[in-house]
């Protein structure tokens, strides 16, 4: 049974599905004007993670996440670069994929872009006003808060007590300061497209509210998506899906806590964010995914170059008892297991049930690593040179079923210790360019402690083992 936090209800809840064995799951993606960075690579990480997880314990999952690809970020970037929103939107689309790749982000079932869904979105917005639910004003169309009774009932916050603050736009044409634009009037240069409230554009809200009907109905299982869209965004999505359908929206909401440099959050308008690609370039994506999976998904993460070593350091452990498992797949004789062996491997399948068990309580990735961390220690403790062969493959395929649902511990071991001797080589060499000889050093004497050996030749670097 796996249990869940709802944001919605602030428990712990079982998980039901509306279809058994299916799980309908929408996750708000990026607004694609800029690279992600390594505080929205959390967000994909831990949903993609919960999406495998969910796969792993046998449902079907139909996993969308969005691209917001018009809004008022994009339009500016747009006007700032000198291209178009679409030509922006698309660039930065294919970036995105190419990050969240090369973080072993498995692709959704399927990416809707929102200006693909502007007949939709504007029969959304014209079904609300039919219902009384939102009114135009000089061609932008506004969502009446107060209309909507329970609105509030995701972040827990009082209309009466809201104050006007940062993320809420203060307009006098508006009917009261809490409502909220579902459609915005053409301002001079922008993209634009024709509505019965006259050449116009979606508002952000609504955007999600629609993709979610079209390709998942009017209610799914979960959305999920940052802390930081509880409010305005994900309330405002629960408001006009709900008036407009007359049913729930969505039966769980999950959020994922934010990245901390420093103990700030990590944002574009703080300026103290690392792109997911500059951090990829010199950790790979085990690491980082064992870093943002080391706490459970509703803690905060603090990033530094420290805990992205330490990430580093844990990540070898695993992968060198990996290798070592290969190594004696490659050097035992024996095949078959022996009586022995066989009751050894009943005894080790009960790591895979601590760590279905951790998982099954809101998917707890911290204590699943350490499940992952005691099965190797066991393995390491009780398979050798004597072992056979079918117990050592047994053990090897344990432990990359453990890691698959965290999107790790994939790898062939002799081809990751091999990229990252190229790595090295490749960043000692551009310390000697700059003549940063003590960098220099210091990795050619820490491969040497690990048994490799660098020789200049006139072809270039070439490596050995000794």
């Amino acid at each position: 049974m796996i249990r869940v936090y709802n944001t919605l209800t602030n428990k712990k809840e079982e998980f039901v599905p509306i279809v058994t064995g299916e799980v309908k799951m929408y996750v708000c993606g990026p607004t694609v004007y800029n690279f992600f960075h390594i505080g929205n690579g959390r967000t994909f990480i831990v949903f993609d993670t919960i999406r495998r997880y969910f796969e792993y314990r046998g449902y079907k999952v139909k996993f969308i996440q969005n691209f917001t690809d018009i809004d008022d970020k994009m339009i500016k970037k747009a006007n700032e670069e000198g291209t178009t929103v679409k030509e922006l939107g698309d660039k930065y689309i294919n970036e995105y994929y190419k990050d969240a790749d090369a973080l072993n982000i498995e692709r959704a079932t399927v990416n809707p872009r929102a200006t693909e869904y502007i007949q939709e979105i504007i029969a959304f917005v014209k079904g609300l006003i039919d219902k009384g639910y939102a009114y135009e004003v000089n061609g932008d169309v506004y969502f009446s808060t107060k209309k909507f009774q329970s609105y509030g009932k995701l972040s827990g916050q009082n209309l009466d007590d809201l104050q006007l603050g940062a993320r809420i736009n203060v307009d006098e044409r508006k009917n009261d300061p809490m409502d909220f634009a579902i459609w915005k009037a053409q301002k001079p240069g922008e993209p634009a497209w024709k509505s019965p409230w006259g050449m116009g554009r979606p508002g952000w809200h609504i955007e999600c509210s629609c993709m979610v009907k079209k390709i998942l109905g009017e209610t799914i299982d979960i959305h999920a998506g940052g802390s930081d869209l509880v409010f305005p965004h994900h309330e405002n999505e629960i408001a006009q899906s709900e008036a407009l359908n007359g049913e729930p929206f969505a039966r769980y909401w999950l959020h994922s806590a934010f990245v901390n440099v420093n103990n700030q959050k990590m944002s574009k308008s703080l300026n103290n964010f690392f792109t997911a690609r500059e951090i990829l370039e010199k950790y790979d994506a085990d690491i980082i995914r064992f870093l943002m999976l080391s706490a459970h998904y509703r803690q905060q993460v603090n990033f530094s170059e420290e805990l992205l070593e330490s990430a580093k350091a844990s990540v070898e452990r695993l992968y060198n008892a990996i290798s070592n498992l290969e190594h004696l797949l490659e050097e035992v004789q024996k095949e078959e297991m022996s009586g022995e062996e066989e009751a050894y491997l009943k005894e080790l399948v009960k790591h895979r049930d601590k760590y279905i068990e951790k998982m099954d309580d809101d998917f707890n990735t911290a204590d699943a690593i350490t499940a992952i961390f005691d099965l190797i220690k066991d393995i390491n403790t009780n398979i050798n040179i004597g072992s056979s062969k079918s117990v050592i493959k047994a053990s090897l395929e344990l432990i990359r079923e453990l890691g698959a649902p965290l999107g790790m511990l994939q790898k062939s071991t002799k081809e990751s210790i091999e990229e990252e001797i190229e790595r090295l080589i490749e960043q000692r060499q551009e310390a000697r360019k700059t003549k940063n000889w003590a960098l220099s050093d210091k990795i050619r004497d820490d491969l040497k402690a690990r048994g490799i050996v660098l020789e200049d030749t006139p072809q270039g670097v070439r490596w050995k083992k000794i």
